[in-house]
């Protein structure tokens, strides 16, 4: 699912000194996101009155909490983006420094890799952990069908964090509006494949739980939805200035 959950792009960018800081943030707000994130999604499926919506809700209510709350705390340090799509959207729109994009999905991928070492000490002793909260395509879809709609939801994802980044003044009013857009994307896609949007979201907990099926397109599909939302917003924004 993730939120994914995406996250935010600071306006201005820091000093390449700080450098280390802001990686180090994205580390722990990735750790945070695929930890907290996934971990709800275990914890519903061992709800045994909960009804499949109920269970929808809950984790579509933590992904997009988790993201928001990661905004507030941590969006002042690196920008939040927690999120290698929104890295890659953020870098092509020109709104994050090429240098940067590197190290920043490697600190990102770190972090879920804590992540999903961390699920697997906590989860993998119970009798169903749903593969340690790992992303799923639903019984009938096709990968063409699951990779548009990680692409769409993550094209959407993108464009709602940089618009926050760029035209509002808070991080109260960016997390708001990036959770949001999260919460109901999960809703509306979640049932379908999962809800990832996030690379790093879906490869801490598969790899650990060795749940590997279906990785690929929540690779592939998010990262061609952040490519098509930072190559649209970009020239929106040279569009804007020229005229």
């Amino acid at each position: 699912m993730t939120l994914a959950p995406a996250s935010v792009i600071s306006k201005d960018p820091a000093p390449l000194s700080g450098l280390a800081r802001r990686c180090l943030s994205e580390l722990l707000g990735t750790y945070i996101l695929v930890f907290v994130g996934p971990a709800s999604v275990v914890l519903a499926s061992l709800a045994p009155h909960a009804s499949a919506l109920e269970q929808l809700v809950l984790v579509a209510f933590v992904f997009g909490s988790t993201v928001a709350s990661i905004i507030v705390f941590l969006g002042e340090h690196s920008g939040a983006h927690i999120n290698p799509a929104i890295t890659v959207a953020s870098t092509l729109a020109g709104t994050h420094r090429r240098e940067h994009l590197i190290p920043y999905v490697a600190f990102q991928v770190v972090g879920a890799l804590f992540a999903g070492l961390s699920l697997k000490l906590l989860f993998s002793g119970l009798a169903s952990s749903a593969y340690l909260g790992s992303t799923e395509m639903a019984a009938g879809m096709n990968p063409i069908e699951g990779v548009s709609l990680e692409a769409a939801g993550t094209f959407v994802l993108a464009l709602s964090a940089l618009s926050a980044g760029s035209y509002l003044k808070t991080q109260a009013q960016r997390a708001a509006l990036v959770g949001c857009t999260l919460f109901i994307l999960i809703i509306a896609i979640g049932p379908l494949t999962g809800a990832s949007f996030n690379p790093a979201r879906s490869l801490g907990p598969a790899l650990f739980s060795g749940y590997l099926s279906g990785l690929p397109f929540y690779l592939l599909g998010p990262l061609i939805g952040a490519v098509l939302a930072g190559l649209l917003f970009g020239a929106t924004r040279k569009d804007h200035a020229e005229a």
